[in-house]
């Protein structure tokens, strides 16, 4: 190391300064995302000293095949055509996906993969690197981080998710490694499957599953994946590696046509996420695993890699410094990963669940492994592959022309015209308990907007089960006098339109102000006492609630019964009992704030005791050909609370007591809790209770477009749709969508006085006459034309690359 800093003139003060930018870069790691950093760096400027440091020889790596996608190639034909150039010679291109389940295959095409070896893929690198001047140093193991950042003005950590880099600054980094409940094998077979393929195999110790592709004309990558108890009871962990590869052959003879597979390094791995907090610390910035891993269900490590590449090198030659370009790396990169995380996670836990789906009907099944990271979409689908689309609609019971969400839905004597439920929304609007104008003008509005079911706000039960002075009540005849108008304007003016009234109590959450002068925040002053099954307040500022005792219970109940008469003399089609969001009955249900020891504290059983008595008894006054409904929080997202199993157990619980569905949402139960938002982002425990107890559901949390509500629906993840938002945003959002998908029929009626509107509103035109002559070519290396124009036209199309961000997931 002395003789290669003895060259280096500048201080690290300079260098954290920017001065001189990047001059010499050290790169840890050989990986495709190193190789490509460390390439792209010389490339951008030939005087650049750039040392790449890997401990491994020059073809040693993990795993066989590599997929790309169509947009890290557009990225890579821009930023460097001579690496294009040898990736395309090689690449093996195909378009379908095989899905096989209990001995039937289908088969959807359009979806356009490119794959080559990753052996082939490093040696590309290599030559570049080669080339371009890049010292590359193989069974060398890299100097110490710190002492890497000393000697050079860059250090880019491209050392993999067992990252030393990453483990040397942790209290900077500060890295979340998650395991996950799978364990799977990299292997490979010698011949080319002819498309990307999904096969299911149901074993005596239970399910297993491969994930098999080409990456050459002879050649295919086979993973074999399966859950942790599935892999003990099979006896994998008590076998070597030779056998437990020829096992696995004979597991997935069929697909592997009789064939052996063959190993590289290979061992049985459970995979680990990994997600920072930062990603750079002074002048050393993490790339690819390193930063963050997605799973390999969605083939985006090395394309993740590469990327982020792609973007360090356009940041280092936009900014001014070394730490404005890190920065403005990350600020780039991680919308992007985090997206791409959600949906690999999704992908993951499709997986780790797969036994809930192997009942769907085939295509169905196959419809929900496609959609699974909710990146691919029932619209994206059937641009992809119109016919097999078509046949899951069909199996679906769709009529023709008729989208998911125009199929009606029945529950007990109630059939609704359509999936779309207008999710319960607090309006806090409400004088002494007493509906308005505006409740009328709200509810109708969004009545008359085509949804099959409009749910009321939580109606409070009592004066001091309200949550805020401006809540709705159904304690008074005056509230029910109130609550019947709206309920009769509904039926009159929106017939078809069913209403639900969703009752509940806030027990230690009341006494609070108006949402937007402080959700959850105490008032000022006129406070009521509030109660809960235990005296913990939702916050240190909310008032310590009085613990209900067992002589108390029945007088709650009796408020939710008077309700309950009311609501059903108002006319209401739905009740729907609220027993989320750490409200009163939702507190009894969570052992974060329920810690009784008597009967209704304890056990899952014991806490769910009280909100099943008031379930009977407000079934018992509410009239039996109506439906009654739930709404559970699947999740406290919080360390010992609520979890995916209990809320099972609860869904099958209220279902034995004859709830007609359950209303899924999750959280809000304690206030430090830590909740993985992102689109669609509760469905996950909607599917579970669904496909796990055969109980209907209700998905509710962060669905936006009418394409989700589809692909839930035809994925056999939940059997209606509530949204909140876009109602609020678009009061006619089922209409809008309807014409959207040029739906015309009666599972979206345009009322009588809007039916003019029934078709988008022309616009001026946009569109300009297209060119006649397109003069365009590769973009040349900065070196064919010299000067700060090439340079620019160079990191243009990188940034370009590096924005075309997915679908948030």
């Amino acid at each position: 190391m002395a003789a290669d800093t003895a060259a280096d003139t500048a201080t690290p003060a300079d260098r954290a300064a920017g001065t001189p930018a990047a001059r010499r870069v050290a790169v840890v790691g050989g990986g495709p995302g190193g190789l490509y950093a460390a390439a792209l760096l010389k490339r951008l400027d030939p005087a650049r000293e750039v040392t790449v440091w890997e401990k491994n020889a020059p073809d040693d790596t993990f795993g066989f095949g590599v997929v790309l996608s169509d947009e890290t190639l557009g990225g890579i034909e821009h930023a460097d055509p001579v690496v294009y150039a040898a990736l395309r010679e090689r690449f093996v291109r195909w378009d379908d996906i095989d899905i096989v389940h209990r001995g039937t295959r289908h088969t959807s095409g359009g979806h356009g993969f490119a794959a080559l070896g990753r052996r082939v893929l490093l040696a590309v690198l290599h030559e570049r690197c080669r080339d371009l001047g890049v010292d590359l140093r193989f069974r060398t193991q890299a100097p110490p981080a710190a002492e890497l950042a000393a000697a050079y003005d860059l250090v880019v950590a491209a050392d993999g998710v067992h990252s030393g880099t990453r483990a040397a600054h942790a209290d900077v980094f500060r890295p979340t490694v998650t395991g996950h409940r799978c364990r799977y094998i990299w292997l490979a077979a010698d011949f080319a499957l002819d498309a990307f393929r999904f096969e299911i195999a149901e074993t005596a110790h239970g399910v297993m599953q491969l994930h098999g592709y080409p990456f050459s004309p002879t050649d295919s990558t086979v993973i074999v994946e399966m859950r942790e108890e599935v892999w003990r009871a099979a006896g994998f962990a008590d076998t070597g590696t030779a056998e437990s590869i020829d096992r696995c052959a004979k597991i997935f003879s069929e697909a592997l046509r009789g064939r052996p597979l063959r190993s590289n390094n290979s061992a049985w791995l459970t995979f680990r996420t990994v997600v920072n907090d930062r990603w750079s610390h002074g002048n050393t910035v993490l790339l690819g695993d390193a930063a963050h891993t997605a799973h390999f269900s969605i083939g985006s490590g090395t394309k993740l890699a590469v990327e982020d590449a792609l973007a360090l090198a356009a940041c280092l030659q936009e900014r001014p410094g070394i730490p404005e370009a890190l920065a403005a790396y990350e600020a780039e990169r991680r919308p992007v990963v985090e997206s791409t995380q959600r949906a690999a996670r999704a992908s993951l836990e499709w997986f780790e669940e797969l036994p809930l789906y192997l009942d769907q009907r085939p295509r169905q099944f196959a419809f929900n492994l496609l959609t699974r990271s909710r990146r691919v979409t029932h619209d994206n689908l059937r641009l992809r592959d119109a016919r097999f689309t078509a046949a899951v609609e069909r199996d679906f019971g769709c009529p023709e022309g008729t989208p998911p969400m125009f199929t009606p839905f029945a529950l007990r004597g109630l059939t609704l015209r359509n999936r779309v439920v207008v999710s319960p929304m607090d309006m806090y609007s409400a004088v002494d308990g007493v509906p308005g104008d505006f409740h009328l003008v709200h509810l109708g509005a969004r009545a008359l907007g085509g949804a099959g079911l409009v749910m009321t706000e939580m109606v409070c039960v009592s004066e001091r089960g309200r949550i805020t002075p401006g809540c709705a009540g159904l304690y008074t005849d005056e509230h029910a006098a109130a609550w019947a108008r709206i309920a009769d304007f509904v039926h009159a003016q929106a017939p078809g339109t069913a209403l639900g009234v969703q009752l509940g109590h806030a027990g230690r959450k009341g006494s609070t102000r108006l949402m937007w002068e402080g959700i959850d925040e105490p008032l000022p002053d006129g406070n009521w006492p509030v109660v809960a099954p235990s005296a913990l307040p939702y916050t240190p500022r909310n008032q310590v609630p009085h613990a209900l005792s067992v002589d108390e219970l029945p007088a709650i109940r009796e408020e939710f019964v008077a309700a309950a008469r009311r609501a059903r003399d108002c006319g209401f089609d739905l009740l729907e009992l609220h027993c989320a969001h750490g409200y009163l009955l939702s507190s009894f249900l969570s052992p974060l704030t329920n810690r009784r020891t008597d009967a209704y504290g304890g056990s899952l059983e014991a806490r769910l005791r009280f909100p099943l008595e008031v379930f009977d008894a407000v079934r018992e006054v509410w009239p039996a050909e109506k439906p009654m409904t739930v709404r559970v929080s699947a999740t406290d997202w919080a360390e010992g609370g609520t979890t995916a199993d209990d809320a099972v157990a609860v869904a099958r619980a209220f279902a034995a007591h004859g709830a007609d569905a359950i209303d899924v949402s999750t959280g809000q139960v304690v206030s430090d809790e830590a909740p993985a938002y992102g689109r669609s982002y509760q469905t996950p425990y909607a599917d579970r209770i669904r496909n796990g107890t055969g109980v209907p559901v209700i998905a509710v949390g962060a669905i936006s477009s009418w394409d989700d509500v589809n692909s839930l629906l035809l994925a056999g993840r939940t059997d209606l749709c509530a949204l909140a938002r876009p109602h609020l945003y678009d009061p006619h959002w089922t209409l809008h969508a309807a014409a959207e998908q040029d739906y015309t029929g009666p599972g979206a009626p345009w009322p009588l006085p809007y039916r003019a509107g029934s078709r988008r509103p022309r616009t001026g035109r946009t569109d300009a006459p297209k060119p006649r002559l397109t003069l365009a070519g590769p973009v040349p290396p900065p070196e064919a034309v010299g000067g700060r124009r090439a340079e620019e036209g160079f990191t243009r199309v990188m940034r370009h690359e590096s924005w075309m961000l997915d679908r948030d997931a």
